[in-house]
């Protein structure tokens, strides 16, 4: 990945910007992903101003900070990160904004998954599309918000508690969601391979047309076994996801005769208007189009 910026240049932009705190004195975090800064909202209430650095329905893994992402980070008092190597750009734009911040990095505790891809063993950073990380992730960003601002720390852990409480409601209710569907047919083909911690969990088995990053391309050899796969196990759809470039798994589903199922959410929510505007929501989204996909299998 690379910056549009050097990190000289990111440097001198920061040092334009003096530190600020927010008028009306709530806490400015700075968080790296949608999914990350509506965790934070609903732990942090009213006592936080959340900025986030990549938007709705953008892709954390190809995202390439801006001067404003600089002054950002630095005035923020805390920053909120995934961790697990989701975002190779952060600790260069942290370096370069310098600034005195709670960093919180949301995985950590999480047991992290690894893949095979071209070769090579990487870690699979979409550790929050499984539900019981979404409490590890709560807990984190409620403790680094608590540590930066003590004031307040009654107020985050009780939010944390009752949001806790919706995320193991809704880790229930996909149980119940997927209980129908017999083991044979959890198959899943989607644009890339961002729900492994999910299939994990539930018992789906996830294929990612283009692997666990969105950067690089799949080979002709590896989109023609995944042609072979799905019409040898009549996978019925195939998922685009809203932050990926549909052309290539729309190609798949056409030459594989799959149908292209309606959008789904992995990486970044949607517009507060849209299906998936928070991280709950995007469950409530996605599992009942998986669950009548893979009916259908």
């Amino acid at each position: 990945m690379r910056l549009k910026l050097g990190v000289i240049g990111l440097a001198l932009a920061a040092l334009v910007f003096p530190f600020g705190v927010r008028a009306d004195g709530s806490v400015k975090v700075v968080a790296s992903f949608s999914i990350l800064a509506d965790m934070t909202k609903r732990i942090g209430g009213d006592a936080v101003t959340v900025d986030t650095l990549v938007p709705v329905d953008g892709d954390a893994h190809t995202f390439e900070p801006k001067p404003s992402d600089v002054i950002k980070v630095k005035d923020a008092q805390v920053v909120v990160t995934n961790g697990l190597a989701l975002e190779g750009w952060i600790n260069r734009l942290i370096s370069s904004a310098g600034g005195h911040f709670v960093r919180v990095v949301a995985s950590e505790g999480v047991k992290s998954r690894t893949m095979e891809e071209d070769g090579k063993k990487i870690t699979d950073p979409h550790a929050w599309q499984d539900p019981r990380n979404g409490v590890i992730y709560a807990n984190n960003i409620a403790d680094g918000l608590a540590k930066a601002d003590p004031a307040h720390a009654t107020t985050y852990r009780a939010n944390r508690d009752a949001y806790v409480a919706e995320i193991k409601e809704t880790d229930s209710w996909i149980e119940q969601q997927l209980a129908a569907v017999p083991a044979k047919k959890r198959k899943i083909i989607t644009s890339h391979d961002a729900f492994g911690y999910f299939g994990a969990h539930y018992g789906v088995t996830f294929v990612g047309v283009e692997g666990i990053s969105t950067e690089g391309e799949p080979s002709a050899k590896d989109i023609a076994t995944l042609i072979k796969q799905i019409k040898q196990e009549h996978i019925h759809a195939v998922f685009v996801e809203n932050m990926t470039d549909p052309r290539i798994a729309q190609s798949v589903a056409r030459d594989s005769g799959a149908v292209v199922g309606p959008t789904v959410y992995s990486d970044a929510l949607s517009p507060p208007d849209g299906p998936a505007a928070t991280y709950l929501t995007m469950f409530r989204h996605n599992v009942p189009l998986f669950a009548e996909a893979m009916a259908a299998n």
